[in-house]
C-alpha cells in the first residue's frame, strides 16, 4: 500500500508550520494511523522531530540537490505501508534558487512532483480578510500544485477568526482549522534552528501538548480527506546518493556531531557499508576496526572545551588518520583544524589534522546551496566529481593555513567559483554538507 500524502507549507518562514506539522503528525498517530513525516529542503533538525512525533523514520526531499529518481525512492519508502505522509515544507512555499524546472529547491517542486495537495499554514496575526489575498496568491501562483485548504495560526479571538474565515470563503479555500495564540506551543531554538529533538526537555510531553492543541482546533478528518494520491517518479537508484567512504565507517554521534542526512546513511547501508557510532564528547576514539571516519556537522562550538580536553578522542583520531581516511563536514571540519574559538572568545586546541583555524566569536551567517567539484581523488569520488549540497554556519575561518583545497564550489546565483575546505594526507574537510553526487541530481 502506498500512502496518500500532504504537504504542510506556508507563504513565509515563521508561520508556525513546524509546530503544526508535528501536532498533526502526533494527533494522527494517537488516532491509530501509521504516519510518516518528510522534510523539504536541507534541514537536519526537523526530521528528528518528525521521527519522535510519528515513531517512524523521517528523511529529506530536496528538489535542488536530488534527482527525480532519488526523490521518488525516498518518498516511496516513506509511503510504503503507511496510512498517510505528512511532509513539511521549508521557508515560503515558492521560495527557490535558480535551477532547472522542478529542481529549484522550492517546496512547491515536491508537491508538484509527488502529486501531494498543499495545506497552507497562515499566520493571521495583524490581519483579517487580507490573509485571504495572500492565500489566493498561493492558490493561483503555480498551476502545477493544488492548495487544498488553510490552517490559521495565531488567531486572536473568535471575532478575528470569523473575519478571516469570511475572506477565505470569498476565494473558495476551506479553513481546516484555527489555532489561537499560545506561547507554550513554541519549541526552544538556538542559532541553527530548533534545539535538537534529543536535547529538548520533555519532548514527548511537548509533542502530546501539540497534538492536543491541534486536535482541538483542526478538523482532522478534513485533513485526512485532503491528502492526495502519491505519484512516484522513477525510483532507479543504482548508486547511493553519496559513495560510502569505507566498508565500516566510524561516525561521530552525540550532541556535538549530529548532522547526518538519513538518506545518506541509508544509501551507505544499502551499498553494504556498516556504520559504527562513537562519541567524542564521551572521549571515545574512532573504533580501530573501522576503515574510514566521518565527523558530521553539529555544535562543536558549544562543546569546544570538552572536545579540547578529550585526550583519548583526539589521540585516537590522529592515529586513525595516519592510515585511514577521515572527513569532516562543517562542525567536523572545525574540529579537524588547529584551533576553534568559542562564543566567549576563548580559543581551544583541536585535532590539528588540518591547518584551518575557525572562530564562533564573530558570527556571520553563511547559508545556501552549493555545487562542489572535488579537487583530488578521495573516498567521495575521483577528482572532478561534482557534489550537490549546502552550507549553513555562523563560524568563520580565521586562518586557512597551508593545506590544499578540498573542492571548488559555486552557488546557484552565478557567483564566481571559490576554493573551499582543506585536505592533507588522508584527511579532508569543509563547511560544505554533501547531499548527493551531481550525477544523481
Amino acid at each position: 500500500m502506498i500512502a496518500r500524502g500532504l504537504l504542510i507549507a506556508a507563504p513565509r518562514s515563521g508561520s508556525g508550520k513546524t509546530t503544526i506539522t508535528l501536532g498533526l503528525q502526533r494527533a494522527l498517530v494517537r488516532r491509530g494511523l501509521t504516519v510518516r513525516g518528510l522534510k523539504c529542503g536541507p534541514d537536519y533538525i526537523d526530521p528528528a522531530f518528525h521521527a519522535a512525533a510519528t515513531g517512524a523514520a523521517s528523511a529529506n526531499l530536496d528538489s535542488y540537490a536530488m534527482s527525480d529518481g532519488l526523490l521518488g525512492h525516498i518518498a516511496g519508502e516513506a509511503a510504503d505501508g503507511a496510512d498517510i505522509v505528512i511532509a513539511e515544507g521549508s521557508m515560503g512555499l515558492f521560495d527557490a534558487v535558480p535551477g532547472a524546472a522542478g529542481h529549484t529547491g522550492a517546496s512547491a517542486d515536491i508537491a508538484a512532483l509527488l502529486g501531494w495537495p498543499v495545506v497552507l499554514v497562515i499566520d493571521v496575526s495583524g490581519q483579517a480578510q487580507s490573509a485571504a489575498a495572500v492565500a489566493l496568491g498561493c492558490k493561483v501562483y503555480d498551476p502545477r500544485i493544488r492548495v487544498a485548504g488553510v490552517i490559521l495560526n495565531k488567531v486572536a479571538s473568535a471575532r478575528h477568526e470569523r473575519l478571516v474565515r469570511q475572506g477565505m470563503e470569498l476565494i473558495g479555500l476551506p479553513v481546516l482549522g484555527a489555532l489561537p495564540r499560545e506561547a507554550s506551543l513554541i519549541l526552544p531554538e538556538r542559532h541553527l534552528g530548533l534545539v535538537q529533538a534529543g536535547e529538548t526537555a520533555d519532548l514527548h510531553a511537548r509533542l502530546d501538548a501539540l497534538a492536543e492543541a491541534v486536535s482541538a482546533a483542526v478538523d482532522l478528518e478534513a485533513v485526512i480527506a485532503a491528502a492526495g494520491e502519491t505519484r512516484l517518479p522513477s525510483t532507479e537508484t543504482a548508486t547511493p546518493p553519496l559513495p560510502p567512504p569505507g566498508r565500516r565507517i566510524a561516525i561521530a554521534r552525540d550532541a556535538a556531531f549530529s548532522f547526518v542526512y538519513p538518506h545518506v546513511e541509508a544509501g551507505w547501508r544499502a551499498a553494504g557499508a556498516e556504520i559504527v557510532p562513537f562519541s567524542p564528547l564521551r572521549d571515545e576514539p574512532p573504533p580501530e576496526d573501522c576503515d574510514a571516519c566521518w565527523l558530521p556537522g553539529g555544535y562543536p562550538e558549544l562543546h569546544a572545551g570538552t572536545l579540547a580536553a578529550a585526550g583519548r578522542f583526539l589521540g585516537g583520531l590522529r592515529r586513525f588518520a595516519e592510515t585511514r581516511p577521515v572527513h569532516g563536514e562543517c562542525g567536523g571540519y572545525m574540529v579537524l583544524g588547529r584551533k576553534l574559538t568559542d562564543a566567549d572568545g576563548v580559543t581551544h586546541a583541536m585535532a590539528g589534522l588540518l591547518s584551518v583555524e575557525t572562530s564562533f566569536a564573530k558570527r556571520k551567517m553563511n547559508l545556501g546551496y552549493r555545487r562542489a567539484v572535488l579537487e583530488a581523488d578521495g573516498r567521495l569520488g575521483p577528482a572532478g566529481t561534482a557534489l550537490t549540497g549546502h552550507e549553513f554556519h555562523y563560524a568563520s575561518i580565521v586562518t586557512q593555513g597551508e593545506d590544499r583545497p578540498f573542492a571548488t564550489v559555486r552557488d546557484p546565483h552565478g557567483s564566481p567559483p571559490a576554493v573551499a575546505g582543506s585536505r592533507r594526507g588522508l584527511v579532508t574537510g569543509s563547511f560544505f554538507h554533501a547531499i548527493a553526487t551531481a550525477e544523481s541530481a
